[in-house]
């Protein structure tokens, strides 16, 4: 192991774990990294599936740049819970409780300290951070919002995938997950190729999973596919939009596989207040985990926006 994958592998030696308990009493695991010295904070929110650990190298990027960190894994995912009877389905009836979720968390968290405050939302969490700031209920001084997944990406077009995805739930358990997972490697490089074109990053999830299998969450529940495209035809067609006065950077790749990066760049140009970045063939949807090319232009992005907009 070099030492680049033992800092990528390693919690900070100043950070903490902790937990959170939303206001029905749901416990979310939460981690913090305080900078003695903050610039701001920055609350850093991953995507379906993901789990705190994935985005060690990114708070050591905002760290080193004077930010104080914190995440926490989404209820029902990572290490906050389970929505199915099945562990390994990453399910949800509404994406309204993680909104709330969100919301109660960034209330409590904006009052532990004052200075500038900010979210970054990677993928389902950009997705869930633009309906927080939409509704009031999350107001970041500034926002980034990475490979936002405003529509997710259907063979059959979104259209014909919506309606697919609502039969399923209406004809069946909607908790049932939309493919079957297969033993071993079957389908590890395809699904390498969707996330990252650096192996030794997506070589990182099999140590995480490895050391806590817990943590490992599965395919989405033919519900949670419903949801996403309801709530992502919602987002790019609401009016409040034009009225966001958070001022936003948005990373997209243009040859995502897994979201619809036309329909990111088609809400950018709704939004009065944005900079828009575009990657090409080289980025595959984890931006912030890609080859150091990818994120290294993407995180000095971020903190350069940071610190012309805070």
């Amino acid at each position: 192991m070099t030492e680049q994958d033992e800092l990528r592998r390693q919690w900070p030696a100043e950070s903490r774990l902790s937990l959170w308990r939303a206001p029905d009493g749901w416990q979310h695991r939460r981690f913090d990294w305080p900078h003695p010295a903050p610039r701001g904070r920055v609350l850093v929110q991953g995507g379906r599936a993901d789990i705190i650990e994935k985005f060690i190298e990114t708070f050591r990027h905002l760290h080193a740049h004077g930010w104080s960190v914190t995440a926490f894994d989404w209820r029902g995912q990572g290490g906050s819970g389970r929505l199915a009877g099945d562990r390994h389905v990453g399910h949800a009836a509404s994406f309204a409780p993680w909104v709330a979720d969100l919301a109660a968390f960034w209330q409590d968290w904006r009052g532990e300290a004052a200075g500038p405050a900010v979210l970054l939302g990677h993928s389902m969490g950009a997705h869930l951070a633009l309906r927080a700031m939409l509704d009031g209920g999350v107001t970041p001084d500034a926002a980034v919002l990475v490979a936002p997944m405003i529509g997710i990406r259907s063979p059959l077009g979104s259209r014909i995938g919506a309606l697919i995805a609502a039969a399923a739930t209406r004809f069946g358990d909607p908790a049932r997950p939309v493919w079957k997972t297969r033993p071993g490697d079957a389908t590890s490089g395809h699904r390498q190729q969707r996330l990252t074109h650096s192996l030794e990053r997506y070589g990182d999830e099999a140590y995480w999973y490895g050391r806590d299998p817990d943590l490992l969450l599965g395919p989405p529940s033919w519900a949670w596919v419903r949801e996403a495209f309801v709530s992502g035809a919602r987002l790019l067609a609401d009016p409040r939009l034009t009225r966001l006065a958070v001022p936003v950077l948005m990373l997209v790749a243009d040859h995502d596989q897994l979201v619809d990066s036309a329909a990111a760049r088609r809400l950018a140009a709704r939004l009065p207040d944005v900079e828009l970045i575009r990657f090409g063939a080289e980025a595959a949807h984890e931006i912030l985990r890609e080859a150091d090319g990818v994120r290294l232009r993407a995180c000095r992005a971020i903190t350069d926006f940071l610190e012309r907009r805070t």
